[in-house]
């Protein structure tokens, strides 16, 4: 038997469609959109060449075509979700690198056309923690107050030396800085980590989940590292193989971490989603159902719940 609070089904962590039905009384999705941002660390502002694990499509590759204008983006994804979820509600996410590095006027005219849509109830903007100037907050501020917002920063690690390797750009410190500015604004904070990382210990990534455990987050979103080709994490790889993790171990960081975390905390993602034809590695990520089916039923058997190490230790 299931008693985890924050679920309806057999899952023993905050999942977002639970979130979703519990608070808007509906099915929500998320329709993926490509506004064709850059990043402060592709055109040198912070730095060059990106993330080194960042494809072209900057991460957004199930997002809209950037080529087309967004209201049209959004319509063909809603019109094809439609068919197998009539009745639901939306979400514009802006996915696609770094979804705040613009002027506010050009922000607000972008954000607005997907507000103006039908049944959209909110937005979810995907960012740096080093992207979000005072007068953006003040709009987001804004913003808050009259959809539901939700800002998802990319972190990744707290390991000083994996960010430099990775090439983030930014420090802990500036992303700390920025989940309090966004939390003083009561705007909803989701925080993107990535598991295996090159050179990264199982302790390394318990504890990045630890760290963010003690911060007034609301959501996490969980990745395994996806070696794309064409990136230079596909070149390093190439040059010098490091350790990928295996499947049953990327489920036993996973389950680990969700132990860590606070129940009230939505798990937003619990794997990477990269397409089959860019992917080198590992290939197991491409059975994306099979391997939530795993988390699930080594969950059970474990008897693990989100938040399980911490009631431990209230005991």
């Amino acid at each position: 038997m299931n008693n985890f609070i924050y679920s309806n089904t057999n899952k023993r962590y905050h999942t977002l469609d639970y979130f979703y039905k519990t608070k808007f009384h509906s099915k929500v999705f998320k329709v993926s959109l490509n506004a064709n941002f850059t990043c402060p660390n592709i055109d040198g502002t912070v730095g060059y060449g990106g993330c080194i694990y960042c494809s072209k499509n900057g991460s957004g590759e199930f997002a809209g075509n950037k080529e087309e204008p967004l209201e049209t983006q959004f319509i063909k994804v809603r019109d094809m979700m439609l068919k197998k979820w009539p009745q639901a509600k939306y979400i514009g996410y802006f996915q696609a690198h770094t979804n705040t590095y613009a002027p506010v006027r050009k922000l607000k005219k972008m954000y607005e056309t997907i507000l103006k849509q039908d049944n959209v109830i909110g937005l979810s903007i995907a960012t740096r923690p080093d992207s979000i100037t005072d007068e953006c907050l003040d709009y987001l501020e804004q913003l808050n107050k009259k959809t539901y917002l939700t800002i998802e920063l990319g972190l990744q690690t707290i390991n000083e030396k994996t960010s430099k390797l990775i090439n983030r750009c930014h420090s802990l410190e500036c992303f700390e800085n920025m989940v309090k500015k966004l939390r003083q604004k009561n705007i909803s904070v989701v925080v993107h980590i990535i598991n295996g990382l090159p050179y990264e210990t199982k302790e390394d990534m318990l504890n990045t989940v630890k760290y963010l455990n003690t911060l007034d987050i609301q959501g996490l979103k969980i990745h395994m590292l996806s070696i794309i080709k064409d990136t230079p994490l596909a070149s390093l790889y190439t040059k010098k193989p490091f350790k990928i993790l295996t499947k049953e171990e990327y489920i036993d960081i996973v389950i680990n971490q969700l132990e860590l975390l606070r129940p009230e905390i939505v798990i937003h993602r619990i794997t990477a989603d990269p397409k089959a034809e860019d992917l080198i590695e590992p290939k197991w990520l491409l059975k994306k159902v099979t391997l939530i089916n795993d988390i699930d039923k080594e969950m059970v058997k474990r008897n693990s719940y989100q938040g399980k190490a911490l009631s431990l230790t209230k005991d």
